[in-house]
């Protein structure tokens, strides 16, 4: 699949912007691009808080691709942005059924990275009837070990990003850092939150590629960074409301019929390649393709020629 180098497709417009009413607080938005009578895909985004951006569009053919973007409960445009009430991946899954029968579709491709990989297994295996196949980045199940390397352990390979991250904090609160930033990201006080909720983000975006990111000139939204550091910190500290569920036990019972594609960065620093391999084990007919000039992000050109080239191969089984 990958002997052919893709490009992400050109920018394209949406010809649907919606909010829809999921329950009595929550607004979530969702938008449709592409070809209004093509093969539906929906995409998940990361985080959990991230949010989705036009960029994430451009993964499909919109000749061939009814394409739907979707900011999960408290992200992005979203309302209320950054509430963490009623917000579990439980609430998340019901939200994009109720999208999914409120565009009339039957049907769709599921392709989600990083929380979104999670996000779309849990989704497939309640909704498999509605699922044709799913391309999967990054893969994270949000198991005890992930989490605590991404909260300690990735220091071994990052031991710069996480003094950055620990010498805020005051001198006391640095054996538990995650503690101590929920504490001051969920502050009334947005002089100490939001400066908190910047420091946060900047940590995992300083490990998610392989080579250093140049910086960049955009301005940072401290209302948009709040919210998306107090959605993932809520997640994080209630292990991602998957608790005992063993998701790989759940991948082989219910997906096994299911085409897959999974796309993994070898020095992905974020969500290490392990648990990409172990998917693939609960899931052999799955195919897995490891690229090793690439760490965490979809950007990076390897991985992004991967996940084009697995948009492309399910045209041909659409």
């Amino acid at each position: 699949m990958q002997t052919n180098i893709y490009n992400l497709y050109p920018e394209i417009d949406t010809f649907k912007e919606s909010m829809i009413k999921v329950d009595a607080l929550h607004e979530v938005y969702y938008e449709v691009c592409g070809n209004p009578d093509g093969v539906p895909v929906v995409f998940l985004h990361g985080g959990p808080g991230s949010g989705c951006n036009p960029s994430q569009r451009r993964f499909f053919d919109p000749n061939h691709y009814k394409i739907i973007l979707i900011d999960q409960r408290g992200c992005g445009r979203s309302k209320p942005l950054g509430s963490i009430v009623n917000n579990t991946i439980d609430d998340l899954v019901h939200d994009i059924d109720l999208i999914r029968t409120t565009l009339g579709i039957d049907k769709w491709l599921v392709f989600g990275g990083s929380w979104g990989s999670t996000l779309g297994i849990a989704y497939a295996s309640k909704y498999t009837k509605h699922v044709t196949g799913l391309i999967l980045r990054g893969i994270f199940l949000s198991r005890t070990t992930e989490l605590n390397w991404f909260l300690n352990d990735v220091k071994a390979f990052y031991p710069e990003p996480w003094q950055v991250l620990c010498d805020f904090l005051p001198t006391e609160s640095r054996t538990n850092p995650i503690s101590a930033y929920e504490k001051l990201i969920f502050s009334d006080d947005t002089a100490v939150s939001i400066p908190a909720a910047i420091q946060w983000n900047q940590f995992e975006s300083s490990i998610m590629t392989l080579l250093p990111r140049p910086s960049s000139d955009q301005a940072v939204n401290g209302s948009v960074e709040l919210a998306r550091a107090r959605v993932q910190i809520h997640y994080i500290q209630h292990q991602c409301f998957v608790g005992n569920r063993d998701l790989l036990d759940e991948a082989n019972n219910n997906l096994s019929h299911l085409p897959t594609v999974i796309v993994q960065g070898r020095y992905d620093m974020v969500c290490p390649p392990i648990t990409a391999w172990e998917l693939k084990r609960a899931m052999p007919h799955a195919e897995l393709y490891l690229i090793d000039d690439a760490g965490h992000s979809a950007m990076e050109p390897g991985t992004t020629s991967a996940l084009v080239a697995a948009t492309e191969r399910f045209k041909n089984l659409s």
